[in-house]
C-alpha cells in the first residue's frame, strides 16, 4: 500500500463526518459564506466583486457536493465543469 493510499484510508472517516455535517448544516454554511462575501466585498469597496461572487459560488457548490455524496446520489453539476472523481 502506497503512501497516498494509506493517507486516503486514514482520512476517509473524516471525509464522511464532513459530509454529514455539510448535510446537516448546509443552510448555516451558506449564510456564513454569503456574510463573509459581503464583508470582503465591502472592505474592498466592490473592486473584486466578480471574483468574490465566483469564489462564494464555488464554495457553496463544494458544500453541496459534500452533502450529496453522503446521500449516495450524484451531485448535480450546474457549473458546466465535470465533477472531480
Amino acid at each position: 500500500m502506497g503512501f497516498l493510499d494509506n493517507l486516503k484510508a486514514k482520512l476517509s472517516p473524516a471525509k464522511e463526518k464532513v459530509g454529514e455535517l455539510a448535510h446537516q448544516h448546509g443552510d448555516k454554511i451558506d449564510q456564513g459564506l454569503d456574510k463573509a462575501a459581503r464583508t470582503v466585498d465591502q472592505k474592498t469597496k466592490g473592486k473584486y466583486s466578480d471574483k468574490i461572487e465566483s469564489g462564494a459560488r464555488k464554495a457553496k457548490d463544494a458544500v453541496e457536493r459534500l452533502s450529496h455524496k453522503d446521500e449516495g446520489g450524484t451531485p448535480r453539476n450546474e457549473g458546466g465543469t465535470p465533477p472531480a472523481s
